[in-house]
């Protein structure tokens, strides 16, 4: 079974590859490779897309890069195959974006890239730091992580859903935060898995795991 984190220029690769290879090597879930050839992505049996910055500039980035959203796609929504979305890889899945501009998003699970406006004018943005996860769907990307596990975010937009049977878990940062999305073989965190250490690396571990 094969991991492919996806290059693109955009994302902390080093630290996401590192963790992913650690929790596939102690699990015995396969290989995990970075690379932004489309054809290594579409023999992908999962898919990792992060994104560090600004929606607007990653989305830009991930499509001049030719052939390889189409390959993500046909490898995610055509074959089924499982994919996480990690920050702005994770807001990417949105109907669109709402970061300096209106960006369309891949529009795989319904909703907006908003503005964090904490209802506590005294809670600075960007959201910056650890936050106490609330789980609000079972899931098992979640097992063996309880509510109240801490995750390391960076961010100053989040992802206000649709569909609330979309939001897997939240945080509280003067008002709910989106922290981990999902549908079928889709799940997209805010936070960094790579940077959250046993909480992270154990979500990274029921990724390689899963089965949907």
């Amino acid at each position: 079974m094969t991991t492919v984190i996806v290059d693109y220029e955009s994302g902390n690769l080093h630290s996401a590859e590192k963790a992913f290879q650690r929790m596939a090597a102690e699990a015995g879930t396969g290989n995990v490779i970075v690379s932004s050839d489309p054809d290594v992505i579409r023999r992908a049996d999962r898919v990792v897309l992060p994104g560090d910055g600004a929606f607007p500039a990653c989305r830009q980035a991930l499509f001049d890069h030719r052939g390889v959203f189409e390959a993500i796609d046909e490898v995610v929504i055509t074959a089924g195959k499982p994919f996480m979305g990690i920050c702005i890889g994770m807001q990417m899945m949105a109907t669109r974006g709402m970061e300096y501009s209106e960006t369309p998003g891949f529009d795989w699970i319904g909703g907006s890239i908003e503005p964090i406006s904490p209802a506590d004018k005294a809670l600075k943005v960007p959201h910056m730091g650890w936050n106490d996860l609330q789980l609000d769907r079972a899931h098992p990307v979640f097992e063996g992580i309880t509510t109240g596990q801490h995750a390391y975010f960076v961010h100053s937009y989040h992802f206000e859903v649709a569909d609330p049977a979309h939001l897997l878990a939240h945080v509280e940062y003067g008002g709910h935060i989106t922290a981990v999305v999902g549908r079928d073989n889709l799940i997209g965190t805010q936070f960094h898995p790579e940077k959250s250490q046993d909480t992270g690396l154990r979500m990274i571990a029921n990724f390689l795991g899963w089965a949907p």
